[in-house]
């Protein structure tokens, strides 16, 4: 591919970015008391898990610490995703209205086109992993159970989440050139297996953890990774093996965007 046109493409996408991120700071005062009021309500989600760890101590042998440490990762894992590709998760609207008709017709790939249309702030999700991730890795330093290096291989661990999860959320999205509707499959894919993945997956059945794994593969988000990162089981493969899951994840859900486009039936409106 030519890469003055990729350049082209990417400058483009950073016009559209700014142009939503201006559109919404006309408001500052109610984009700051949203901010606040959203980060202490997502924190309180975690504060009532933490309420009854205290009380009846480790599940399962995981800590609190540990369990906030999946829960943070996974929620900026999930940050970063919908920051950069809401769009995506939004699919249906634009299949529904024929919105996507006009994205067709632009100059540059209908991904690239899709992703930054109302692009997405989240600094009280983003406040929230990362309050809670601080604390997290703060008290396990501390007790010695993890080093400085933990830190490093966390913010990986995170990019890596957020490209696995922004692949489920494109393959999801792709069904849609065939289903049209795709709310209540997005409710499974992303909300429900996503929330599951926030524990440990020795919570679940066995049937549910595999399937967290290698159907809906969040677990790899930051469940797998956690094993060696916290508890030194298996080995450091283990983050090799999670960014070659995200590159294969990426891979394949790009090839079935490309596939699933060419199905696309214009509404017509």
């Amino acid at each position: 591919m030519n890469p003055a046109k990729i350049r082209s493409w990417l400058r483009l996408y950073r016009l559209l970015v700014r142009t939503t991120i201006r559109s919404r700071m006309q408001y500052k005062f109610n984009f700051v008391v949203g901010i606040l009021l959203a980060a202490l309500v997502q924190i309180s989600e975690f504060l009532m898990v933490a309420i009854v760890l205290d009380r009846f101590g480790a599940i399962r042998g995981w800590s609190v610490y540990e369990i906030g440490y999946l829960f943070a990762v996974m929620t900026l894992s999930k940050t970063i995703y919908r920051t950069f590709a809401d769009e995506v998760h939004h699919l249906e609207k634009y299949l529904v209205g024929g919105e996507l008709d006009q994205l067709l017709t632009r100059p540059m790939p209908v991904l690239l086109a899709l992703m930054p249309q109302k692009f997405r702030l989240m600094p009280a999700e983003l406040l929230q992993g990362g309050f809670i991730l601080s604390w997290a890795l703060g008290a396990m330093m501390r007790s010695g159970q993890i080093g400085w290096t933990a830190v490093i291989a966390t913010l990986f661990i995170i990019l890596t989440g957020a490209v696995i999860l922004f692949s489920i959320g494109l393959a999801t999205a792709t069904l849609g050139f065939w289903t049209t509707r795709i709310v209540e499959l997005q409710n499974i894919t992303e909300d429900a297996a996503r929330t599951a993945a926030q524990y440990p997956l020795t919570l679940y059945p066995k049937w549910m953890s595999s399937l967290l794994l290698f159907a809906i593969p969040v677990g790899f988000v930051n469940y797998v990774p956690s094993l060696y990162l916290l508890r030194g089981d298996m080995g450091s493969w283990v983050l090799a093996a999670t960014s070659g899951v995200a590159v294969i994840c990426l891979f394949a859900s790009l090839r079935f965007w490309r596939y699933g486009i060419t199905k696309y039936q214009s509404t017509g409106s």
